[in-house]
């Protein structure tokens, strides 16, 4: 088979893996060398500046022991089968990057033969690539559960990222669908990653030449829809992984069906779901919020008709309105429809003068949501005073939204959606 086949092959088994992100690092180049790393980050995906970066996504083998039953490349289904080699890997990443393709490479691979057979294949190409062809642009790979620390050690050395994905969202679940794993593999990495982190800063402080572990820190994913958890329970979840681990990112990933399992969905779920566990996301590492505060026991989901904020909202309609020249930072953040910049434009501006509602559209901050949940000296949008009877159908009004569903592609999006999909203020 030839590698332009194997990259046909396994590039296409990469596609499912959804935890590709900017790197945050800065990896400069040497003498005699070739690429850097740059903060804008490097993936297929938006930097936070708004540019497209790419890389090489790729698997190193799709053979895998593993019979992980919402896996594509489980060793159970009949797809066709290839590896490449860690020269071949290496010598791929480096044409590509001399055409201007890519900027980096995302690497993750099936399990073959054992964890830690695997890990080593990786860490060989990962290593040509940085000492042969001494190649300092981003890399991000993948950690193979069960593989043993002391390759993990080794990968984290050479990468800018590392990432483990934890699949899915309980132990019960992974227990029944991916057997051959278990809770403590993927904890056990985490673990260890974050502990060597803040080990490399430390030595980095006091050796100015320490060698950089992971520097764009870690990351994980988790399939949504492939089995019966609530909004709640993955929330919660990922809470947990960004405060014990330092996680940078969780990535949530709609289920895909890859064939007839009777135990699993047939259809995948909808888009929307996925779109609204990012808003959550989103809110827990930049808004201050709390898992319990999104979700419980009464909301165990979360609404498909408004964002997770006005969901919030709502339901706490006790805590508005908020009068926009006196309110702290903090509760101007939990206005829906101000965002983290919008907010900071606020307390800048009132140092100087007091705020009226034209001064807002002045400062272009969207009064869309923010109407319904706030005052001006005292004053409300229009006359209309907090009630939920009043506001609840407006608001629901105004998303267009009537339920779960494949979200629209044809409604001509205004400038601050634009700004709003780019930042992901909400």
């Amino acid at each position: 088979m030839t590698v332009e086949e194997k990259l046909k092959i396994l590039t296409d088994a990469a596609k499912y893996d959804a935890s590709c992100v900017s790197s945050g690092s800065v990896r400069k180049n040497t003498k005699n060398g070739i690429g850097n790393a740059s903060e804008c980050g490097i993936c297929h995906t938006f930097a936070a500046d708004g540019r497209c970066v790419s890389l090489l996504k790729i698997l190193f083998t799709n053979y895998c022991i593993y019979d992980c039953q919402y896996c594509i490349n489980r060793c159970s289904n009949d797809v066709k089968r290839t590896s490449f080699t860690a020269r071949e890997i290496a010598d791929l990443t480096i044409g590509f990057y001399k055409r201007n393709y890519i900027e980096g490479l995302f690497l993750s691979s099936a399990v073959i033969k054992s964890p830690d057979y695997t890990m080593e294949q990786i860490i060989s190409a990962i290593s040509i690539l940085r000492n042969d062809y001494r190649f300092n642009g981003y890399i991000h790979a993948k950690t193979i559960p069960g593989a043993s620390g002391e390759l993990v050690e080794r990968l984290g050395l050479l990468v800018d990222r590392m990432s483990i994905n934890i699949e899915l969202p309980s132990e019960q679940s992974l227990n029944r669908f991916a057997p051959q794993k278990t809770k403590k593999s993927i904890l056990s990495p985490m673990k260890q990653i974050k502990g060597s982190i803040i080990q490399s800063k430390q030595e980095m402080v006091v050796y100015k030449h320490a060698p950089s572990f992971v520097p764009a820190g870690q990351s994980t994913q988790m399939i949504i829809g492939a089995t019966p958890e609530t909004d709640k329970s993955i929330i919660y979840l990922s809470q947990s992984l960004y405060k014990t681990f330092d996680m940078k990112r969780v990535f949530y990933s709609s289920y895909i069906p890859v064939g007839s399992n009777k135990n699993l969905p047939v259809t995948a779920p909808p888009l929307l779901r996925e779109h609204r566990l990012y808003q959550a996301d989103w809110l827990l590492r930049y808004y201050g919020f709390e898992a319990g505060e999104l979700l419980d026991d009464e909301n165990p989901n979360l609404s498909c008709e408004v964002d997770p904020k006005c969901h919030w909202a709502l339901r706490h309609l006790g805590m508005f309105p908020v009068e926009i020249n006196k309110a702290p930072y903090e509760m101007i953040l939990r206005v829906p429809g101000i965002g983290v910049r919008s907010a900071k434009k606020i307390i800048r501006a009132r140092r100087y003068s007091k705020l009226s509602f034209s001064d807002l559209k002045r400062m272009r901050i969207s009064m869309k949501r923010a109407r319904y949940f706030i005052t001006c000296n005292g004053h409300t949008f229009e006359n209309m005073w907090l009630r939920q009877e009043l506001i609840t159908p407006l608001m629901l009004s105004d998303a267009g939204v009537s339920g779960y569903g494949q979200l629209s592609l044809l409604d001509e999006p205004t400038k601050g959606d634009v700004i709003k999909c780019l930042t992901g203020e909400i």
